[in-house]
């Protein structure tokens, strides 16, 4: 494949990764190729030490509209293993790796996002909407259970009884009514969605990395732990953060009265 072509493209530019969903015509269904491109690209930026931010969007009027159904018929018809093993060997760890990586993670959702496509988008951090797009959690609407994390994630965003609403009649929910449900962070009009993601991504980049890697993991654990484990790891992570070079450069800027240049270390 030529890098026009490639499934998903990979930018690199001032600290942020760009991720992109590269399937237009295709609304970036995911197809096999796509995943594994997907979970590649996600694995590379995760362990690069100079990306310190990583941004997920989508190409053409789409973010991406989750499972090629294409695809999925045919390997129906063929009762092909591959069918069910794609959500262990990619979809799982593609959304690992969205809510785990050691740096934050923002979600530009340039169209709609369905199916897999919500679920990437509620596993980072931030959800940028342009004012065009929309969440559709699709699964039921194939006599398909949820994945990627959506039994997780949705409860987690906008309570379980509308989360149960939103997967047993899937719609589209489009831009404004995702930010009263707490799915956006933000919504931004279409032509101007580049330009605040960059913005927030390179805000993001030069901050302190680790100390965001480390709220991350400390607000997942949280979800699912007791208060006195919780206490225990933000103890762990304090320690790693105050042991941290960004941390020093952090205190010394402040007697200073200056501004802070953190080296994400």
């Amino acid at each position: 494949m030529s890098p026009e072509t490639d499934p998903v493209l990979v930018d690199r530019a001032a600290g942020v990764a760009t991720v992109t969903f590269n399937r237009p015509e295709a609304m970036n269904a995911l197809d096999v190729a796509t995943k594994e491109a997907l979970l590649a690209a996600l694995r590379d930026v995760a362990a690069d030490p100079e990306v310190r931010c990583v941004v997920l969007t989508g190409t053409g009027r789409a973010f991406c509209v989750g499972q090629d159904l294409k695809e999925h018929i045919g390997l129906l018809a063929e009762d092909a293993e591959a069918l069910w093993r794609t959500v262990a060997e990619h979809y799982n760890p593609v959304v690992e790796l969205i809510a785990t990586m050691d740096k934050p993670v923002v979600a530009a959702l340039n169209g709609v996002a369905a199916g897999a496509g919500a679920a990437f988008a509620f596993a980072a951090d931030l959800r940028y909407l342009a004012d065009t797009a929309g969440v559709n959690l699709a699964f039921t609407g194939i006599a398909l259970s949820c994945d990627s994390g959506t039994s997780w994630s949705l409860p987690r965003l906008v309570g379980t009884a509308k989360a149960k609403e939103l997967l047993l009649f899937p719609r589209t929910v489009r831009a404004q009514e995702c930010l009263e449900l707490g799915l956006a962070t933000e919504v931004v009009p279409a032509d101007q969605l580049a330009d605040r993601v960059a913005e927030v991504a390179r805000s993001l980049a030069e901050g302190p990395t680790a100390a965001y890697g480390s709220v991350r993991r400390a607000v997942a654990f949280a979800a699912g732990h007791g208060l006195a484990d919780a206490l225990d790891l933000e103890e762990e992570l304090m320690t790693r953060t105050g042991t941290s070079q960004d941390h020093r450069i952090a205190v010394d800027a402040f007697l200073a009265k200056e501004r802070p240049r953190f080296t994400g270390r």
